[in-house]
């Protein structure tokens, strides 16, 4: 590289308006899924009713609403099955630009984040054996031994809800994912479980004789939300993905979808919130 009294030369000038072009017609994360005909969205298949599997293969809330925003935004989607904990360190490292967890919304996270429009409700409640009468409501949990999925926000509030139960509670076992957390209550090994009222209102209806809910949840109310970046090349995905599911929500689509995987429809603001955790 050559160098005049005013800076570089004239190749190395020709060089960086090169490269300055090349970066300004660079496509954002829209522009490249619709030039590919395709959107990966990471997710974990172990949280029913947004995503789980059955016979093997997906199904869920998640995989009709994503069916519904790639018809929007004509590509197809590809959902890519990973441990909750390794999910958001995957969108950070770039390594695909939406998480269909969903997740909860709260202010930690909304810093960090992009979050989408709610999609439902996300009140964290009590997942119980249908045969344990000693926990009648959530302040009867105290001094058992309880169970949630770790690094979830859900989790973080089941924690400071037992800090204010009386007496000693042992600490909340983790569990890398939900279905593990159930299948120990079932065993008998935990006394209760907390997720959201969606989540856990789910697993009931299919199994009512082994889980109950109960009544009324604990958490402060919130929602879930799908998660994409902070940054310009990710503005476009976001803003189509709002007005997708804006659209699915105003003409009864979003409505329909939660009756049918929680049995019941939630009312959901129509723009991005300010969470209340």
């Amino acid at each position: 590289m050559t160098f005049t009294r005013r800076g570089l030369g004239a190749a190395a000038i020709g060089t960086g308006l090169a490269a300055a072009f090349v970066h300004r017609a660079a496509a954002n994360n829209l522009e490249k899924a619709k030039k590919a005909g395709e959107l990966v969205v990471a997710t974990e298949m172990h949280f029913a009713p947004f995503d789980f599997t059955e016979g093997g293969k997906q199904t869920g809330l998640n995989l009709e609403l994503f069916t519904e925003f790639g018809k929007e935004i004509g590509v197809k989607i590809t959902f890519q099955d990973l441990p909750w904990p390794a999910v958001l360190p995957g969108l950070e490292a770039g390594r695909y630009d939406l998480v269909g967890g969903p997740a909860t919304i709260t202010r930690a996270r909304a810093e960090r984040y992009r979050f989408s429009v709610p999609v439902a409700e996300a009140t964290v409640a009590l997942l119980k054996r249908t045969n344990d009468s000693s926990i009648t409501k959530p302040q009867d949990i105290a001094g058992k031994q309880l169970g949630g999925a770790t690094t979830t926000a859900q989790l973080a509030q089941f924690q400071e809800f037992v800090k204010t139960l009386p007496g000693t509670t042992p600490p909340i076992r983790e569990y890398q994912s939900f279905s593990e957390a159930y299948a120990d209550l079932a065993a008998g090994r935990i006394a209760a479980v907390a997720n959201s009222l969606p989540n856990i209102a789910y697993v009931a209806k299919q199994r009512p004789n082994v889980f109950s809910v109960v009544q009324p949840p604990f958490g402060t109310k919130s929602y879930f939300g799908y998660i994409g970046r902070k940054d310009a090349d990710s503005a476009p995905l976001m803003d189509a993905l709002d007005a997708a599911i804006v659209k699915m929500r105003n003409d009864g689509r979003l409505a329909a979808m939660q009756t049918k995987w929680f049995g019941q429809a939630f009312e959901t603001p129509d723009k991005p919130i300010e969470p209340a955790l």
